[in-house]
């Protein structure tokens, strides 16, 4: 089986401690619906335990980019990629969508009960 770039690399969620909301704007609000995401869904993911954060060095030319892995209020599974501006207290968010198989996998397997995402 082929290991995620999330396997060995997921790290604390220790730079979004400073981050107090979020980032909209006519540039990314409401973007993601032709996924089926709304912004609030979004947001909620940061909410969700566990969060699988890992950051995208390939897209963080620049600016850091992070990709996340969490679960809506709904449960609802949700891959979103994301940078942080003011000075680490924003979140932005540059797009959502639902997690593949194989993130789907590998967020169930990261809790004992291996919390199900739907599929």
């Amino acid at each position: 089986m082929t290991t995620s770039v999330y396997e060995g690399n997921i790290h604390s969620v220790t730079r979004l401690a400073a981050a107090t909301g979020f980032d909209w704007d006519a540039g990314n609000q409401g973007k993601n619906a032709r996924h089926g995401v709304l912004d609030a869904e979004m947001e909620q993911v940061f909410f969700s335990q566990p969060l699988l954060v890992v950051e995208d060095v390939t897209h963080s030319a620049g600016e850091s980019r992070f990709n996340a892995l969490g679960t809506t209020a709904a449960g609802r599974g949700l891959h979103v990629t994301f940078t942080l501006r003011a000075e680490g207290t924003k979140i932005r968010v540059i797009s959502a969508r639902d997690m593949n198989r194989k993130e789907r996998l590998l967020y169930e397997r990261t809790t004992e009960e291996g919390p199900k995402v739907p599929h």
